[in-house]
């Protein structure tokens, strides 16, 4: 825990104008992002006595390590510079609003050359329009399905399209009318495009002129008794009908508006927002955080508005709406209301409503703010309990000076002591952060992998915590400069990043590279920056004491180090003959064992990956002359080694990079190895 004290300035060092500033902990991460009016007046109030700050103010002016500052013109451009610096650093200790569930959207894709209506979730992408959020995804298939009708572009996948114009017929939405076709020329794609824009200008709300269109269009069919048209019009006009109908009127005078709400308590808050357009209700969606900071109601209403309108296109209105209602007025209303401006490129009001409809429906906003925040309390209650106790259980179990916020756990996989690899999994705080996970192809002494498990385990903890150091070679962390690399440690930490290599992700979010090289900003974190708490080895005593030669030979003795060893998953620690052994139901077994799952889980997936690679290029691995490079050549333009087995050599010597001679050779070892037919 640091003192304040330390990194205090001095109050005639800080400017009374207005800025932003950024607290920073001991390894140069930015913890906390705030602004002020007058950075002096904000930033002593930070190192007044203790005994007055909030405790979670306390917690973090205790957790950093320095404060700095930059000073801006106006407070509209230390708003912009907050929110910045909050996306680019994401601090721990600033508020941050997560959705409460991913809320699917009805979203047309303008940007494609055919556009297409779908089903979307997630981060927004440009040239899409969005409409939404719904509570269900059924409710925007029910919804798209029904337009079809009247508007018949597009909703297939890009597969089925590419299909169908291969094929030259239509999927079955086209036979039965419910597509116009562009993939088979039906349909040009110009009037394709203008049947999506009438598409979205129906979602966005101008819904009028499409009715009156097709009553007129029915009355005229009907008076040239064409009913089979009519009826059909007849049809088409009352599937419209029921999708306005889904949108219950609010607002008789067309009222474009966000309603906020919140609900909150010392520990939580949770927010509601309706989205109204031309007069109805277009979507609901929630947020819920903890309340890190000591902020008022009215500083989380800014944080949020901020949060939810900050990457909004700019100039789109629809996203940004005219009108926002919030239950209390943001700190800094006026300069937000500029900021939401410029957003939008046209006024931007922001009020707390008082009386009539508006406060009406703020009320119904509310009571399902109240209700979220019930419901995500009884959620998460136990599961916030669990991961409290959890590191509780195992900084008193494992002896530990402080609670181990950050565990890595590491394990080896491989095959006979061939394709060996290693995976590093990060838990923070009790929960897996998938974006640091990282994993390892073991090389060993002569380049050939290591002779056993131990060694492996070696050399993973020494690459890890090699780049850790090199990273921080500028800054020793003793005094002595035992943490400083020398010359020689440098060019093997140099070696080790040209020849390591990592697969590709295997799943959304979790990285896969085995260097920690990329340039990071001030502030932002190299691959290996962070020392954790606990390191975490799958194994017995064998595993921590190769784990442990490993720190000492770096100088590292103030990270703690354990196993976990599967057989009567008892934990070792170095210096004891005997394994502790928590009980069965305590919460930091259950903890540990879900790291050393994942660590499994992790490695052997890169394994099989890597040894599935392996044994499909075997056979073209015994071709002189024929490297990595050309043999992914040959497998994307034949798809396998069958298909490359029945070739010819003229077809062989028509990949790039493969001429007559190689092509014969190739010919030669496929037709001569084990897998070769019998003649």
């Amino acid at each position: 825990m640091a003192d304040p004290s330390t990194y205090r300035p001095k109050a005639g060092e800080i400017p009374a104008e207005p800025g932003v500033y950024k607290f920073r902990d001991a390894v140069g991460r930015v913890i906390y992002v705030g602004k002020a009016k007058s950075l002096r007046q904000r930033l002593s109030s930070y190192f007044q006595n203790p005994a007055g700050l909030h405790p979670r103010t306390f917690q973090m002016v205790t957790t950093a390590a320095s404060v700095e500052w930059t000073v801006v013109a106006t407070e509209v451009e230390s708003l912009t510079l907050e929110y910045a610096w909050i996306k680019e650093f994401d601090p721990r200790f600033n508020v941050k609003y997560r959705d409460d569930k991913s809320y699917p959207y009805l979203a047309v894709t303008m940007g494609e050359t055919i556009p297409r209506a779908q089903v979307m979730r997630g981060a927004k992408k440009p040239g899409t329009r969005y409409f939404g959020p719904y509570s269900h995804a059924w409710a925007i298939r029910e919804t798209v399905d029904l337009l079809l009708r009247v508007f018949p572009i597009r909703s297939c996948s890009a597969g089925v399209y590419r299909r169908a114009e291969q094929s030259g017929r239509p999927c079955l939405l086209g036979y039965i009318d419910k597509c116009a076709a562009p993939c088979v020329g039906r349909i040009s794609p110009e009037d394709h495009r203008d049947l999506a824009e009438q598409f979205c200008d129906f979602m966005a709300g101008a819904t009028g002129p499409y009715t009156r269109r097709l009553e007129a269009e029915m009355r005229e069919a009907s008076a040239e008794l064409d009913f089979e048209r009519a009826a059909r019009l007849r049809d088409d006009l009352a599937a419209l009908t029921k999708v306005v109908e889904k949108n219950a009127v609010v607002f008789s005078d067309g009222t474009s508006a966000d309603i906020f709400a919140m609900a909150a308590d010392d520990l939580e808050a949770s927010v509601q927002v309706f989205h109204v357009r031309e007069g109805r209700v277009r979507g609901q969606r929630g947020w819920v955080t903890e309340r890190v900071e000591d902020a008022s109601e009215a500083e989380l209403v800014e944080i949020l508005l901020l949060q939810v309108y900050g990457d909004a296109p700019a100039g789109d209105r629809d996203a940004t709406p005219k009108e926002i209602l919030v239950p209390t007025e943001p700190t800094d209303h006026a300069e937000l209301e500029r900021f939401l401006t410029a957003k939008r490129g046209a006024k931007v009001r922001i009020r707390t409503p008082q009386r009539g409809d508006k406060r009406a429906l703020a009320e119904t906003v509310r009571r399902n703010a109240d209700h979220a925040l019930a419901l995500h309390k009884t959620r998460r209650a136990g599961d916030l309990t669990a991961r409290s106790q959890a590191l509780a259980d195992l900084q008193e179990h494992l002896d530990l000076d402080t609670s181990p916020l950050r565990i890595e756990c590491y394990d080896v996989s491989h095959t006979g002591g061939t394709n060996q690899v290693a995976s590093m999994v990060v838990f923070e705080d009790g929960l897996p952060r998938k974006g640091e996970y990282r994993r390892f192809n073991i090389r060993g002494a002569d380049g050939e992998g290591a002779r056993d498990d131990t060694e492996a385990m070696a050399e993973v903890i020494t690459r890890r915590f090699r780049h850790y150091l090199r990273d921080h070679s500028g800054s020793p962390a003793r005094s002595d400069g035992s943490w400083v690399l020398t010359e020689e440690e440098e060019a093997a930490a140099r070696a080790s990043e040209s020849a390591a290599t990592g697969g590709e992700p295997d799943a959304p979010g979790e990285a896969a590279s085995s260097t920690g090289t990329e340039a990071a900003g001030p502030g932002r974190a190299r691959r290996f920056a962070y020392p954790p708490n606990l390191v975490v080895v799958d194994g017995g005593r064998p595993q921590v004491a190769a784990a442990a030669r490993a720190l000492d030979e770096l100088g590292i003795t103030d990270v703690a180090l354990v196993g976990l060893a599967k057989r009567l998953e008892e934990v070792w620690l170095l210096d004891d003959d005997y394994p502790v052994v928590l009980p069965r139901t305590a919460p930091g077994l259950y903890l540990l064992q879900r790291l050393r799952d994942e660590a499994h889980r992790f490695a052997i997936t890169h394994h099989r990956k890597r040894r599935s690679t392996g044994m499909t290029r075997s056979e073209l691995d015994a071709v002189p002359g024929l490297g990595p490079a050309r043999q992914r050549a040959l497998l994307a333009a034949f798809g396998s080694v069958r298909a490359l087995r029945r070739a010819t050599p003229e077809e062989l010597a028509a990949v790039t990079g493969i001429g007559p001679a190689l092509a014969q050779a190739i010919v030669v070892a496929l037709h001569s190895g084990p897998s070769a037919p019998p003649s």
